[in-house]
This record gives structure tokens, sequence and C-alpha cells, in this order.
């Protein structure tokens, strides 16, 4: 569209520094956890998210349960006053219009800088989604997170054929070539969420290794842990791979203390609210399992 080229053009992005390799033992990310957990209760950043009418109430209450502050805008004429002053941008396509794709791109062009993050929801559904994703990554996002079949469409450039939808056909493993090889040619750090969630900037590879099973039953999980490493990079954006890996390991330790006390997907939502919100220095560090791949 003619509006979404002109805003490109006039407001190119910044770019956000590479991460510099973590030089942490496994026992080590526990208090890392826990020290960047502190940061952001202490900082409350703004977190704009432009994201899907599905995962908006989620993602608001997992950021403010975490210790961030929400911010659900997404209007054009607002944009250019408001995006500015916030500490970092989630953009999710998962309801996306022409409307919103303007809004997100003009988002992403103003950031100047700041981290933004990137959830390429369904990105095979459509040729619409593809496009759109592939012109949001030249805006340099600093963080690409989806599931295996997101990001080994997104890294190829081409739709995966009867994909479905939001569900991935592949297991996290699958997509860690494709991730590297992504995070490689857009300079983004690359997590791909699953059974263990891989993190990648290109060289080395952490795995996140928390969560629980019945986080598929509840829908918009994994676009609330994107709003939550938009979070976590917001006060962390010297190393922003351990930003993201330490994001990824609380929220799946929250589920973990979450399942302890459901009974079932709509009990476990309430309780993973209320366990990042409860999250104290004892449980995080005997609990977030970070292990190096590469």
């Amino acid at each position: 569209m003619d509006a979404e080229t002109d805003i490109t053009a006039a407001a190119p992005a910044g770019k956000v520094p590479q991460s510099p390799e973590p030089h942490l033992s496994d026992d080590q990310w526990g208090r890392r956890g826990w020290e960047l957990l502190q940061k952001l209760r202490s900082r409350a950043p703004l977190i704009q998210c432009i994201t899907n009418f599905v995962s908006m109430d989620l993602m608001a209450n997992v950021l403010l349960a975490i210790g961030a502050s929400p911010a659900m805008l997404s209007t054009l004429t607002e944009i250019s006053d408001f995006t500015p002053g916030v500490d970092a941008l989630c953009i999710n396509i998962g309801t996306l219009s022409e409307d919103w794709l303007v809004s997100m791109t003009a988002a992403a062009a103003v950031e100047a800088g700041r981290p933004w993050v990137l959830d390429p929801v369904a990105v095979s559904a459509s040729d619409f989604r593809m496009e759109a994703c592939i012109s949001l990554l030249e805006l340099r996002p600093a963080v690409i997170r989806g599931n295996a079949s997101e990001i080994l469409g997104l890294a190829s450039g081409s739709r995966i054929r009867n994909s479905k939808g939001v569900d991935s056909l592949h297991q996290s493993s699958d997509a860690l070539e494709a991730a590297k090889s992504l995070a490689k040619s857009c300079g983004a750090i690359v997590a791909v969420s699953g059974a263990v969630d891989y993190i990648t900037d290109g060289r080395m590879v952490v795995g996140a290794q928390n969560g629980v099973a019945m986080l598929q039953k509840i829908t918009a999980t994994g676009c609330a842990v994107t709003a939550l490493i938009a979070a976590f990079i917001a006060i962390e954006q010297s190393n922003i791979l351990e930003a993201t890996a330490c994001a990824l390991s609380i929220f799946g330790v929250a589920a973990e203390l979450g399942m302890e006390r459901a009974t079932g997907p709509a009990s476990l939502r309430t309780h993973l609210i209320d366990s990042l919100h409860g999250l104290d220095e004892h449980l995080l560090i005997s609990r977030m399992s970070i292990s190096r791949f590469s």
C-alpha cells in the first residue's frame, strides 16, 4: 500500500545493538533471572502492544502481573505522539488487517533504537501475512518469537502448505537451523517456542526448559510470552539473548507453579497470572532451567 511505503521510507528504523555472547553457566541463570525480574519490577517499563483481539486481555494481565505497564494502542493517528515514549514495542499479527499493518509499520519505524519484538502468528496462513512479516523484518526487530512452523516459514520466506493456522506442525528442535539462519539474516534474536524454547543469535543456542503442556490449551499464551519478552528487553538491552531466555523461562516457571494448583486450562490461566505476580527469589532460582546447547 502507498501509505505503508511512505511511512517506511520517511522513518528508517534504528538498529538495536547485537547482544554479546552470554557467559553464564547453567546454574547461574536463576540468579540472572531474579536480577532482571527485580529490575523490571522497580522500573515498570511501558510496553506498547499492537496485537490481536484474542490476546489483548491475557497479554495485558501478564504484563501487569510481572510488574510492567501495558498499553494496547494501535490507532495510526496516535502513534507519532505515543510510541516514541514507550520502553518497548510488541507487534503481533494474529488478527492482521490492512489498517493494522500500517500502524505496525509506523510504530516499528518510529522506535528509533528502542527494542521491538515481532510475533509472526500463523505467518504461513496467507500470502498477505507472509508479505507483511517480510516487510516488518526490514524494520529490524530485536527479537522474533514464534512456534516452530512459524519460524520455518518466515526463515524460508515462503508459506508452509497445509499449515494449521496458529498450531505448529513441527517440534521446536525442527526449526533450530532455520532460527539460526533467520537470526543471521535479520540481526535479531530468534526464539522458537515448544517443549524446549530455543533462543539463538545465529551462533550460539540456549534452551529454556520450563513450562507445562497444558499451556497449549489456553489461547494466547504464546502471544503473552512475546509481550513478556518485550518487557524484559526493555530493561536489559545490553544482552537481549539473556533477557529473552530469562523471560521464556520465568513464564514457564509460573506455568509450572500454576499447574500445581490448577484443575484444567481455565484455572491454570488464573494461577499462571497469580504465580507471575508472586514469584520470589527462592522459587525462581530453584526452578529456572536454561542450558547452553551450542
